[in-house]
């Protein structure tokens, strides 16, 4: 593949690219590039984390990267995941790379990396110290974005911690490209601008769109990443997510109340799904409907099913009935392969484990 190609598919992945001069010279020296992406192990897995990382990932592997995937069981841990209690954080990160091999990401060039593997290396935690000698609280305390949380919600030492070990992954794990999404933007940042001064390069920092959860975006966030951290799935919230172990009635009621106004394309999370997931899965896209209605109509592209929903030639009805069919044969695969043996028993586990913040 040639390095125009490779470009072209990882900013496909890129919603921002920084910066995409630095992703030129580095695909121009390396033909193996190291990506990586963190996960904290807290709880069932949704869409967004197992379908739309999947396409993801995917893409990066294809342009010639090697992936390694953080299993950040620490940071969930820093983070009051799952209660703070560590053999839990385990038990769901075993679940959530389950999940991965059930729903389509090639896992030939990924690597799973547990951040317990390196918690006893002297050098990481000089790292971690490193980091912290140049950065203000007041960075830090911004940083707590990346958990998910607002500055207001840091009220423990162990949350000003999580930033520098984030960042210390990224030199730990020798990364070149820093994969994650829009709302890990600060810490890649800091890891950029502190690199230097640790005697490291700077990562080239890839961030992809966050998707949507299904219910009524707010009104009164304007900061644009701010803004797209409010809109993403949350799992406290279950009806604003489709878990990778929804039924075929969970998936079909989520969606029917989903928001989803009359030929509103900007902020419509049903749309999004076609962008980001079906129209990456699937080369066309059928909206089944009565002849009465107009008949069924397929979409090859998704720029054209977004002009057509945008000038009413799609009843919101029936982009959702399309969406909620399309994700449910998406889902299938991963639901079998959680139905017995070891799989299983996890899900069950992790379906008992109480989702904390």
């Amino acid at each position: 593949m040639k390095n125009e190609e490779r470009l072209a598919l990882i900013k496909e992945v890129g919603q921002e690219v920084i910066t995409e001069e630095e992703l030129v010279k580095l695909l121009s020296e390396k033909k193996n590039p190291v990506a990586y992406d963190g996960f904290e192990p807290s709880g069932r897995i949704h869409i967004a984390q197992g379908l739309v990382r999947a396409i993801n990932v995917n893409k990066m592997t294809d342009a010639g990267c090697t992936f390694k995937m953080l299993v950040a069981d620490w940071h969930a841990w820093l983070n009051n995941k799952l209660g703070g209690d560590l053999d839990k954080i385990h038990t769901a990160g075993e679940y959530f790379v389950e999940v991965w091999k059930a729903c389509g990401m090639n896992l030939d060039r990924v690597k799973f990396v547990n951040c317990s593997n390196f918690i006893e290396d002297r050098a990481y935690w000089k790292k971690i110290v490193e980091i912290s000698r140049h950065t203000t609280i007041q960075r830090m305390v911004r940083c707590s974005q990346i958990m998910g949380r607002k500055e207001s919600d840091v009220q423990h030492v162990s949350m000003l911690l999580y930033p520098a070990m984030q960042a210390a992954d990224i030199f730990q794990l020798e990364v070149d490209i820093c994969q994650l999404g829009m709302d890990q933007r600060k810490v890649n940042i800091l890891a950029r601008e502190i690199a230097p001064k640790l005697g490291f390069k700077p990562p080239v920092a890839v961030h992809h769109h966050m998707l949507m959860g299904l219910l009524q975006p707010a009104s009164d966030v304007k900061d644009s990443v701010e803004r797209a951290i409010s809109l993403k799935m949350s799992k406290s919230n279950p009806d604003s997510s489709i878990f990778m172990d929804d039924s075929s009635d969970d998936i079909k009621r989520k969606i029917s109340r989903a928001w989803c106004p009359e030929k509103q394309v900007v902020e419509n999370p049903v749309l999004e799904y076609c962008r980001y997931i079906l129209f990456e899965r699937f080369k066309e896209v059928e909206i089944k409907r009565p002849s009465k209605f107009g008949g069924n109509v397929s979409y090859h592209s998704f720029a054209d099913l977004e002009r057509a929903y945008g000038e009413g030639k799609i009843h919101p009805m029936d982009l959702k009935n399309t969406v909620a069919s399309h994700l449910d044969q998406l889902i299938e695969p991963v639901r079998k392969h959680f139905s017995k043996g070891n799989p299983a028993k996890l899900l069950e586990e992790v379906k008992g484990f109480a989702v904390t913040r």
